[in-house]
């Protein structure tokens, strides 16, 4: 699967060291399953063939431009995200960057959980997906259930996450096909579509912002794109392999957003769809079609598995990555800072987890698990593009202070490039403020108070104050 004679890994001398190349196509294919996931695909399916555009419009301007940043800027200084900002604006605004990439998963984990809680209704009762005290237990039950087991340590979480890991990747990709392939099959035995299919819905209907707020939360379905930008170096040569691996995976990352949003809109209206439970009502349309509804359940335990095996796998990551930064910086107090005997920030966890708990009840109240839902993500979504903003300016403001450093990836027209980034960015971030219409007749105010608050308080207020309130004694002792 590649162009070159060599194979996809090779081991080659490269001054008295050994070097491993990958092929572009390796590297593309390694981003797409990084990146490609099948949870969005119900709030696209309700524009049904319009989801083409509102995937391909988010990709050309945030998902490319993220993916060539990340791999200029990876290319030529090690440390992530926190050393790009830092390096271009100053360590706060790294840490501000670094920060959001940690607290935009405190907005996620809820949203995440909640799919999982709608997905099991699916297996039990398919009645409880819209049950708020349902989803609301679920939520804070494995996500506690979660802290605990990755608070055991490597040793005691490694088997499971290898485990989650595999599920994780393997499932969702069995189950694509199975959906797609159910849905040209139900278009082939003649069945009307749900949605229109004819050359006039190309283009989603405009009634307002609210009618393409959607299109949101594509933003954090592309996000992570630049983090493979690390093996831009494993490349042969990246100038010009690069952009190809990133071509390439950008059209499988399309296919694979694309086809299950389309498949979902050809046998579920888009009235009736849940933007938590949309995948499992599709399959158990299709099921039920074929006559083998049976299956239904068998697909909500894989997807449910994939799901939970995903979030261990990444649990404590962000969570530790900010604690050992701030043990070098004093960025947070000690009390956070403090790692269990199995090297696990548990204390920052269960701050993390204090907090989801809230988020869960407030699900328990909601009237309307797919609003809650939604509310969270567009949250997840700000916060995360916060850093991505800091990032587009980084890579510009250290072409102009530090050229003379090597980068194995150099943006063409990098000025550009971030631009059309920055501005995508910045629209989406404010497009999250209009509630879209699936929102239905809830107060406006409600809306703008839990996603401003939850942008607010948890991506900007909170890094401030641990900013204004630094002392010297928060560095760990370690590295003073």
């Amino acid at each position: 699967m590649t162009t070159t004679d060599a194979s996809d890994e090779e081991l080659v001398a490269d001054e008295g060291t050994k070097r491993q190349f990958v092929s572009w196509v390796t590297l593309g294919l390694m981003t797409t399953a990084s990146v490609a996931s099948l949870r969005p695909s119900p709030s696209m399916a309700i524009y049904g063939l319009a989801a083409i555009f509102l995937y391909l419009l988010p990709a050309l301007v945030f998902l490319l431009p993220t993916a060539l940043v990340g791999a200029e800027l990876a290319s030529g200084w090690t440390g992530g995200i926190y050393r790009w900002v830092s390096e271009a604006l100053g360590k706060p605004l790294g840490f501000l960057a670094v920060w959001c990439q940690f607290a935009m998963t405190i907005a996620y984990y809820p949203s995440l959980l909640a799919y999982v809680a709608s997905t099991f209704a699916y297996v039990i009762n398919p009645r409880l997906a819209e049950n708020g005290p349902y989803v609301a237990v679920v939520i804070v039950v494995i996500y506690w259930t979660g802290v605990w087991i990755s608070s055991r340590g490597t040793k005691t979480v490694a088997g499971l996450s290898s485990m989650g890991l595999v599920v994780g990747t393997l499932v969702p990709g069995v189950v694509l096909v199975v959906l797609v392939v159910l849905g040209f099959v139900f278009l082939g035995q003649g069945n009307p579509s749900a949605a229109p299919m004819s050359a006039s819905h190309w283009l989603p209907p405009w009634t307002g912002l609210a009618s393409l707020v959607l299109i949101v939360n594509n933003f954090l379905s592309y996000a992570g794109m630049e983090m493979n930008g690390v093996h831009v170096s494993s490349l042969r040569d990246p100038k010009r392999e690069y952009p190809k691996s990133m071509f390439l995976a950008t059209g499988l990352v399309l296919l694979i957003f694309i086809l299950p949003a389309l498949a979902i809109s050809w046998v579920m209206p888009s009235s009736q769809l849940s933007l938590t439970a949309g995948l499992m009502q599709a399959f158990q349309a299709f099921f039920d079609h074929f006559q083998i509804g049976w299956m239904t359940k068998v697909v909500g335990v894989m997807l449910v598995a994939a799901a939970l095996g995903g979030m261990l796998t990444w649990l404590a990551g962000p969570a530790k990555g900010l604690v050992l930064l701030s043990r070098q910086e004093g960025y947070l107090p000690p009390v956070f800072q403090r790692l269990n005997k199995y090297g696990t920030p548990r204390n920052i966890m269960v701050a993390q987890g204090v907090i989801t708990t809230l988020i869960g009840i407030l699900y328990a109240f909601s009237g309307d698990v797919s609003s809650a839902y939604w509310m969270f993500s567009v949250i997840t979504v700000q916060i995360y593009l916060i850093a991505y903003l800091l990032m587009f300016v980084a890579v510009v403001r250290l072409r102009r202070t530090r050229p003379e450093v090597e980068r194995g990836f150099r943006v063409p027209a990098v000025a550009w490039v971030a631009g059309i980034g920055f501005v995508a960015s910045v629209a989406a971030l404010f497009i999250g403020f209009v509630p879209p219409d699936q929102f239905g007749n809830q107060p406006l105010w409600r809306y703008l108070l839990i996603v401003g608050g939850g942008l607010l308080g948890l991506g900007l207020l909170a890094p401030l104050a641990f900013l204004k309130f630094r002392k010297p004694s928060w560095v760990h002792p370690d590295h003073q």
